[in-house]
């Protein structure tokens, strides 16, 4: 009951679900995309014309496989959706390079991971990604777009939400609300934060130093 309340007021809400929605809308396409790691397949109605591969054999799930290993042949998608998948692959860069073979010259790689995330999927979390690692990894594509999912304090409610999901407190299911909540109240004041830096001795100003991950556009040089 308490469960149904708190979803009624919005308070259990994902708080970075929606920005997730409005990314996949801004790059929707009807190219011939590979869906890898598509999972409950939140995105579809933005890639009508998809191929949806996971290593679960999910409802809705086309191919079953290993990213790792990708069982197409070379060049043949438009599109390569990746979403929350990166921190889950054993070794992100050979899964990226496979992406790359698969992906059509000029095609586009549409990619969402994690930075400030708790355990999640176990036992099978195995990275997070700074935007340096990134563009690291990614060296090879022209990067389109890169972006920070949440600013710092979204991205601490996100926190404090998480520890209310994935969490009992003191053996009471309700106390739960106490999380929730403090998550929506820091929601509310993103400004309070006026300037940032990527050290503790303020010489490199810096954007967003914590967020809970990135969104990714690139394209296959």
């Amino acid at each position: 009951m308490i469960g149904k309340i708190l979803d009624k007021i919005g308070l259990t809400s994902n708080i970075v679900r929606r920005d997730l929605k409005r990314f996949m809308a801004a790059h929707g396409d009807p190219g011939l995309t590979l869906d890898i790691g598509c999972g409950y397949a939140f995105y579809r109605e933005y890639f009508p014309n998809r191929i949806a591969f996971d290593i679960r054999p999910l409802p809705g799930v086309d191919v079953v496989g290993d990213a790792h290993r990708l069982p197409f042949e070379d060049e043949k998608f438009d599109n390569i959706l990746c979403t929350e998948v990166l921190e889950h692959l054993k070794e992100p860069a050979v899964a990226i390079s496979e992406m790359r073979r698969v992906l059509k010259m000029g095609g586009k790689l549409i990619l969402t991971t994690r930075f400030f995330c708790p355990l999640h999927d176990v036992p099978d979390d195995y990275y997070r990604f700074t935007k340096y690692g990134l563009k690291y990894l990614l060296r090879d594509w022209e990067i389109l777009e890169l972006r920070e999912e949440t600013h710092a304090i979204k991205t601490l409610a996100y926190l404090v939400q998480r520890i209310g999901y994935q969490c009992e407190i003191l053996h009471f299911r309700p106390f739960r609300l106490i999380f929730f909540l403090s998550a929506k109240i820091l929601s509310l004041f993103p400004r309070i934060i006026t300037k940032e830096y990527g050290d503790i001795s303020k010489k490199t100003i810096e954007k967003n130093i914590m967020t809970t991950g990135y969104d990714l556009v690139c394209r296959k040089k």
